[in-house]
């Protein structure tokens, strides 16, 4: 944890940034491998497309989101496509984080390989086990 998450002030979008490539430092090679053209964003809130698209509310309901096609979709026909995202979300992150006492670096880890989960196709159960072999 940073001196500012110990001191009471709310984790910047770049805290936040760097627990979540953190934790993609720690995946193994075998997935990092196929994350290098995956943009990671870290932005206030989901904007009201994307929360009408997931059929969301509130902004806070939502604390991650990956856009793309899952790795198991992709083609050589794909050419010209958006570079896939993930998008964390600080403000719903943060609400989390005072709501639930969880570490902030664990629940960031918990997002990011959710959203990592959705990149590569994988189901709930193998993300926990992802989540698991990336625990410190």
């Amino acid at each position: 944890m940073s001196a500012q998450e110990t001191l009471g002030a709310a984790p910047s979008a770049d805290a936040i940034e760097a627990h979540a490539r953190a934790t993609i430092e720690r995946l193994p090679a075998a997935f990092r491998a196929h994350l290098g053209d995956v943009v990671l964003l870290v932005e206030e809130e989901a904007d009201a497309e994307t929360l009408a698209a997931l059929d969301i509310e509130h902004p806070l309901d939502l604390s991650g989101v990956y856009v793309g096609r899952p790795v198991g979709e992709k083609s050589a026909f794909d050419s010209g496509a958006m570079p896939d995202r993930i998008h964390l979300y600080r403000q719903s992150i943060l609400a989390e984080w005072c709501e639930t006492g969880v570490r902030l670096d664990d629940l960031v880890a918990h997002v990011t390989i959710h959203e990592i989960g959705h990149h590569f196709g994988l189901s709930d159960d193998d993300m926990h086990a992802l989540e698991a072999a990336v625990g410190d």
